[in-house]
């Protein structure tokens, strides 16, 4: 498992080089490395081999291992060495010199691919109709048997198969969750070994390890301000893609939350009312229950832009008062932004004067975004006035 770990990591590496859609390919060292969106070789190596790409296949000949990776990878070259391969879809078609690693969601081994060390499986639906010479380990949800094993035979899987070429000359090691009948064909039963296995009590021992493993701690004041670092960065771009994007709609969201913030704060009640509402109503009508995550999605992007179209008119109000100018830059307006963040923040840590404030930051907000919402289903008679406070606007 360590070495496809090491080749996954390797291909993937590869697969970082900026070609675009265009196949790469070199050889270094005696190894050859290529990567690209469809990778199709055919090789002729006397090295190593990595191979990287969303469909990688490959054919030919080397005299080395094969390292594969990606979606939907296949292989039919005649390797002398290993092969390890991972991805979505992972095919072995042709003769490996020694041993076969591989692992992925649907993993084969064709008839002809004959693997004359030992084969190892790791996926959801393993197939293995490639013989072995050596020994087969398999650990899947769905294992297929249809090739003779010379070696020892270890799986582990949900549901077990076996085919009318499977042959087993060595021992089995079998767990299962359901009842596998082996025909004596496959094996006689004095060379079986059942063992029971239970994929819910390792999925809890796998759970249960993790408690063992110290994990590296940050102190928590440092924690907490990374927490913070990141949210306020996150903010401060929401808010640059906003101003630049749409600038006039933020302006006349700004003014309402500033000029009707009776009105604004009493349509956020009522409109967070709506969209929390909407998440039972969603799922009661049973075929509405798939749009439940996407409602809950929904709220928490009408809270983060509400907590920060308000934060911003407040700021924004602030400098107004000071002296600051009517349209500022964007720098200016970004630095009121980031301004406003780190005094909410700070307020955070006052015992519940700090969540009132930030609760009555979303609710003008969401209560302003639910004005304009409406003022687009129903014309407002009485339309925001521009920054000059003398000309009507017109924008929509």
């Amino acid at each position: 498992m360590r070495h496809l770990l090491i080749s996954t990591l390797t291909c993937l590496t590869l697969s970082t080089v900026p070609i675009s859609a265009e196949q790469v390919s070199r050889v270094h060292g005696g190894d050859t490395y290529t990567a690209g969106e469809a990778v199709t070789e055919t090789l002729a190596a006397t090295g190593d081999v990595f191979a990287a790409g969303s469909v990688v296949t490959t054919s030919g000949t080397t005299s080395g291992d094969i390292h594969a990776a990606g979606y939907d990878v296949n292989i039919t070259t005649q390797t002398g060495g290993d092969v390890y391969a991972a991805g979505s879809s992972v095919t072995v078609g042709a003769t490996v010199g020694q041993d076969t690693t591989a692992a992925g969601f649907s993993v084969r081994s064709t008839a002809n691919a004959i693997t004359q060390g030992n084969l190892r499986f790791f996926g959801r639906t393993l197939t293995i109709d490639g013989p072995v010479v050596g020994a087969l380990t398999a650990f899947g949800g769905t294992v297929h048997l249809n090739a003779p094993i010379s070696g020892d035979a270890w799986i582990v899987a949900e549901t077990v198969t076996f085919g009318p070429e499977a042959r087993i000359d060595g021992n089995l090691t079998l767990s299962a969750d359901d009842d596998v009948a082996v025909p004596a064909r496959v094996i006689p039963a004095a060379r079986i070994t059942l063992e029971d296995w239970d994929s819910g009590e390792l999925y809890r021992e796998f759970d249960r390890s993790w408690d063992s493993v110290d994990m590296p701690m940050l102190p928590v004041w440092l924690s907490m301000f990374s927490a913070f670092l990141i949210s306020a960065i996150f903010l401060l771009v929401l808010a640059a893609i906003l101003l630049t994007f749409a600038p006039k709609r933020v302006d006349k969201l700004r003014l309402r939350v500033i000029r009707q913030p009776l009105q604004s704060f009493l349509l956020g009640i009522f409109g967070l009312s709506a969209l929390f509402g909407m998440v039972p109503v969603t799922a009661l009508t049973i075929i509405g229950l798939p749009f439940v995550p996407f409602a809950l999605l929904l709220i928490l992007v009408a809270w983060t832009l509400g907590y920060l179209l308000a934060a911003y008119a407040i700021a924004r109000r602030v400098l107004l008062a000071f002296d600051g100018p009517e349209d500022p830059s964007m720098a200016l307006k970004l630095l009121t932004v980031a301004i406003a963040i780190i005094v909410v923040a700070v307020l955070n840590f006052i015992p519940f004067i700090g969540w009132v404030v930030n609760y009555t930051l979303v609710l003008l907000g969401v209560g302003a975004m639910t004005g304009g919402t409406l003022a687009l289903i129903v014309p407002d008679p009485d339309p925001a006035l521009e920054l000059d406070m003398r000309t009507p606007s017109t924008d929509d």
